[in-house]
């Protein structure tokens, strides 16, 4: 017989009755049952139950584990009794009576327990991840994470795509984040960095004559946590085509996502229809560039119902240049209670609140409004904006008013808030929708031109629309938005280099720091370089959503904490004096 196992701990059965067998696995739980000691013995594949009796010569061994103790088991598989078979475990219907027991690893007593999903504070399950990625929530994920990863390449050769690798110490890059760098002990005093994804190596691969490109790459970014987002890095498709537009990219990856989300969505509904949203359009209606099509709400403008009104504070605000009034339809929401729940919402964004009207029936039967806004606004404005609205007796709207980009974010949050309230959101099902015509720039707070997506990406209109106001340019820039998540994010890319310069340019960067940060591609470009493009899937958000999770480290089998520490094996650690040296680096004192 083998050293540790004849079978794992998922493989016995009702057939394997009367067999003489050996397992090894941790010890999930021990039950004393007067007399008799019972052991759930869990492994990779599953979770056998083994007893011992009095009789038993593993009977002493058996009474003094501890759980999570690895142990070798012999034993004799028996059915159970009809009544005690346990349907949920493959193996509900045997147990194992053991006749030799071996402790093969002794456990200390555990910071944390395995058995159970009870919550624990995430300082301590990340400090103990191999502890916690043995309970039974966390392995699922992890598994998987490993089948999506798996299926996605197999649906990527399907798609006649070629995978390769690019480098991971490279130069910096601006991909929208800060760079991990890297000291190079060759050369002191210059630096290599992480790539904050295999962008430039990409294009080359296309400019070398490759045609479809993919790869499951590593990307590394100095970011900001989020709950959607891990800050030191993360994994994605990434892919590239040659001789392609933008129908093109997403007629290949549709299939692969879809099929995706099919497979490992557990039964979920898949929208086949993946509507094109301009970016304007749905930062309008939905407040967001990654808006949530669960929740049917989209928003509307209503100013020329307020502008000049009764309603002294968003008449006065119209008179200011740029600023607008949007309604956030709520419908069955046409009750006080309920404003005053959005208003409390509001005020936890950190606004004095919001404007509403409700709809409710009058004693003449006819529909009347209701609220302050529609006291100060009179009859046939309120109206208007019902009939606009689509809305009746019984229904909502709440308003919000000034310069979109002041608003917008917090409008969204509220849409999406309203829609979950009013249980208008059908959270059992997946929605897409490519969010199209994204800005090529946008002006930062010191009133400068920077862009506002990825550098690379090819303006609508070429040269020529370069020779404009830079914020009226959009690019051919897309992103894939699913269940209020991006998902994918790509472009056609500007393969010409008078283009590539003329738009460095208006965002500040002149030719020669153009050459110098991206000459290899620069030149690659002077000889030769097809029309290509193509786009991103952060694998990690994917799994987040497919294993219905709403925090990323639920689906990272080594995450960071929410410092960009690593608590398990002690990252960032500080360099030894002989380490510096040999980088010729000096750490300044903390201020």
């Amino acid at each position: 017989m083998h050293a540790y196992r004849s079978h794992t701990c998922g493989d016995l059965t009702a057939a394997n009755a009367g067999e003489t067998v050996r397992l090894s696995g941790w010890v999930h739980r021990v039950r004393d049952h007067g007399g008799v000691l019972f052991v759930d013995l869990r492994d990779h594949y599953g979770m056998t139950q083994v007893l011992a009796d009095s009789d038993s010569p593993a009977f002493a061994a058996m009474d003094k584990l501890r759980a999570e103790t690895v142990i070798r088991i012999d034993g004799r598989v028996k059915l159970r009794d009809p009544s005690l078979v346990n349907a949920k475990l493959p193996t509900g219907e045997i147990e194992v009576y053991a006749t030799d027991l071996e402790v093969l690893g002794p456990a200390d007593e555990l910071p944390l327990p395995v058995f159970g999903d009870q919550e624990y504070p995430e300082e301590t399950r990340l400090a103990y991840r191999f502890l916690d990625l043995r309970r039974e929530s966390l392995h699922n994920n992890i598994m998987l994470r490993s089948k999506v990863i798996r299926s996605l390449r197999n649906r990527m050769w399907d798609q006649g795509f070629t995978e390769f690798q690019t480098p991971i110490i490279t130069a910096s890059s601006p991909e929208g984040a800060r760079d991990f760098l890297v000291p190079s002990r060759l050369h002191p005093g210059k630096f290599y960095a992480l790539p904050q994804a295999p962008q430039q190596f990409k294009q080359l691969i296309m400019v070398a004559g490759f045609d479809r490109y993919f790869q499951i790459a590593p990307c590394f970014r100095d970011e900001d946590p989020r709950a959607d987002r891990s800050p030191t890095d993360f994994y994605q498709l990434d892919l590239e085509m040659s001789f392609v537009e933008q129908e093109d990219v997403f007629a290949a990856i549709q299939p692969v996502i879809q099929g995706l989300f099919e497979e490992f969505g557990g039964g979920r509904p898949v929208d086949a229809d993946w509507p094109r949203i301009p970016y304007a359009e749905s930062m309008l209606k939905y407040g967001s560039d990654k808006p949530d099509l669960r929740n049917p709400i989209q928003m509307q403008v209503v100013s020329d119902h307020f502008r000049g009104s009764g309603f002294g504070i968003f008449a006065k605000l119209l008179e200011q240049e740029g600023t607008e009034v949007r309604a956030i339809p709520a419908p069955t929401g046409g009750s006080r209670k309920f404003a005053d729940r959005m208003n409390a919402f509001a005020q936890r964004e950190g606004l004095p609140g919001m404007g509403y009207i409700f709809w409710r029936k009058a004693e003449d039967g006819s529909t009347e409004a209701a609220g302050p806004i529609a006291k100060a606004l009179g009859h046939e404005p309120t109206e208007a904006i019902r009939i606009q609205l689509g809305l009746g007796e019984g229904d909502a709207a709440f308003f919000l008013g000034g310069k979109p980009e002041q608003f917008e974010a917090v409008a969204g949050r509220a849409r999406n808030e309203i829609g979950r309230e009013l249980g208008l959101t059908d959270e059992n099902q997946f929605k897409f929708a490519w969010i199209v015509d994204f800005p090529m720039y946008e002006k930062t707070d010191d009133g400068k031109i920077d862009f506002s997506h990825n550098p690379f990406s090819m303006p609508q209109g070429g040269l020529e629309a370069l020779s404009g106001d830079p914020l009226q340019v959009k690019g051919f820039q897309y992103d894939l938005a699913c269940n209020g998540y991006e998902l994918i994010s790509g472009a056609i890319r500007n393969h010409k280099p008078e283009i590539m310069f003329k738009a460095f340019e208006l965002a500040g960067y002149p030719a020669s720091e153009v050459e110098k940060r991206f000459g290899g591609m620069v030149k690659a470009f002077r000889y030769g370089a097809p029309p290509h493009g193509g786009c991103a899937a952060g694998i990690d958000r994917i799994v987040m959503l497919l294993a219905d999770e709403v925090n990323i480290r639920q689906v990272i089998m080594f995450p960071m904490n929410q410092r960009a520490e690593d608590l398990m094996m002690g990252a960032p650690s500080e360099p030894t004096n002989e380490q510096l040296r040999d980088l010729r680096l000096r750490v300044l004192p903390k201020e």
